[in-house]
């Protein structure tokens, strides 16, 4: 066997099978063995920890180019590795948009160097480039296409079915939707309240979700292509996707699954603001419920910054979004840790499940041949989640001062050891990923 260059040994380790109280040796920046692995180059304890697969993380916004003053890729990319997240795919609402060749390739160029996580950037779905779709999604590098069917940060927008039907039908991989009906929007506008936030899911409301995941799902069975509703906030959603798991797959997010609005609102104002909105407490239950159920495939933070200048500002004129990908984590176990889902189905949801949905080539487990990407926590440790601890540009989490079971101790990204107790490696190491459609056809 070649010499191991770094070994973890002394956790446990979460494998395709289950956990197991064994050693990990990698070398090259790939796992090579399992088991009993003898001298390394470099040994890490992990006495008392468990060690996860890489959580991925397969949307945040980082905001760059154009709106460098809410997140740019390194500080957003920071803040994904001290919440023990190796990967991310960064979505196209930028300025300007992300819908190019050029565009993809100058973001690639500005991570380089940067990012100190694996990354991928998704190209925006526009009427004007929807032809050119099928080739844009096959750049290295490239997520695939986002669609936004509603309005949202920034102005990326595809809204009335025949643009659509253009965009589903150039290209073969799956395409990640942002579904909220523009059209319901726009008459119930008269819904929302000057300077109450709590009308933003009376004017988003519940029906406007509905509606645009049935179109969507309509659309891409017409098309025979597969899609990702992002971001779902219904259980009357996630029934209906229940029922087309052959070609669609969905999100949840921690946000939609902790705040509820009754309290979420009335406490943090605007801060609470997102699309689609903070709903209800029961809204939240029964996120949860089709969680436990098997229907919902990947966990994403929608990481969405802006500053507090910009949250300050009266709804609806305060824009909507929150940071959310360096929480992800510590706020899911959490909740595995007060029962309401297990560490198991928190793996499948943030590794193994973004690896399936989206292709992803050599992440995803914990196995031999695959990158020797980890995530350490320490499921029992009791902390406070502080201000200070926050690496986001906008220096803020509508979760600050929330005490937590279970936080990120270690990030290892293909070998590197790039955080361990808070401390950041002395550079950016990140690369992007690779996908199975681009890389092998």
């Amino acid at each position: 066997m070649a010499r191991i260059d770094l070994k973890l040994t002394g956790g446990r380790v979460h494998l395709p099978g289950g956990p197991a109280d064994v050693d990990v040796g990698v070398s090259g920046g790939r796992i090579v063995a399992i088991g009993s692995v003898g001298d390394a180059g470099a040994t890490v304890d992990c006495t008392g920890l468990d060690i996860l697969p890489g959580v991925i993380d397969s949307q945040v916004h980082f905001r760059e180019p154009g709106l460098e003053a809410k997140e740019d890729l390194e500080s957003g990319s920071r803040a994904a590795v001290l919440g023990g997240v190796t990967a991310v795919f960064e979505m196209p609402n930028t300025k300007p948009n992300t819908d190019s060749a050029g565009a993809i390739n100058d973001k690639l160029s500005r991570a380089k160097g940067r990012m100190w996580c694996d990354h991928a950037f998704y190209v925006g779905a526009t009427n004007h480039n929807a032809d050119a779709l099928a080739e844009l999604e096959r750049l290295p590098g490239t997520a695939g296409v986002k669609i936004f069917m509603g309005a949202s940060t920034g102005d990326l927008l595809v809204s009335d079915d025949d643009n659509l039907a253009r965009v589903l039908a150039s290209g073969k991989r799956r395409v990640a939707i942002h579904a909220e009906d523009e059209a319901r929007m726009n008459a119930r506008a008269g819904e929302r309240i000057e300077g109450d936030p709590r009308s933003h899911p009376v004017w988003r409301d519940d029906e406007s979700a509905l509606l645009a995941t049935q179109r969507i799902l309509r659309l891409a069975r017409a098309a025979k292509r597969r899609i990702h509703v992002l971001h779902v906030t219904t259980p009357a959603e996630l029934a209906l996707l229940g029922q087309h798991k052959d070609i669609a797959t969905c999100e949840v997010t921690p946000q939609h699954l902790t705040l509820a609005g009754e309290e979420a609102y009335p406490r943090l104002g605007t801060y609470a603001q997102m699309n689609p909105p903070i709903r209800s407490g029961a809204h939240r239950d029964g996120l949860f419920e089709w969680l436990r159920q098997g229907v919902v495939d990947v966990m994403g933070s929608d990481h969405a910054p802006h500053t507090r200048e910009e949250k300050a500002r009266p709804y609806p004129a305060s824009p909507s979004g929150m940071p959310g990908v360096q929480t992800l984590l510590p706020l899911m176990l959490n909740h595995v840790a007060e029962g309401r889902l297990t560490l198991q189905r928190l793996i499948d949801l943030t590794s193994a499940g973004p690896q399936r949905v989206f292709g992803i080539a050599g992440k995803g487990r914990i196995a031999v041949g695959y990158d020797a990407d980890f995530t350490v926590v320490d499921l029992k440790a009791r902390w406070t989640i502080q201000e200070s601890w926050l690496a986001s540009k906008c220096g803020w989490s509508p979760f600050t001062g929330m005490t937590l079971t279970g936080r990120p101790v270690g990030t290892f990204i293909r070998g590197a050891q790039v955080m361990w107790e808070g401390a950041l490696a002395d550079a950016a190491i990140g690369e992007p990923v690779r996908f199975e459609a681009v890389e092998f056809g």
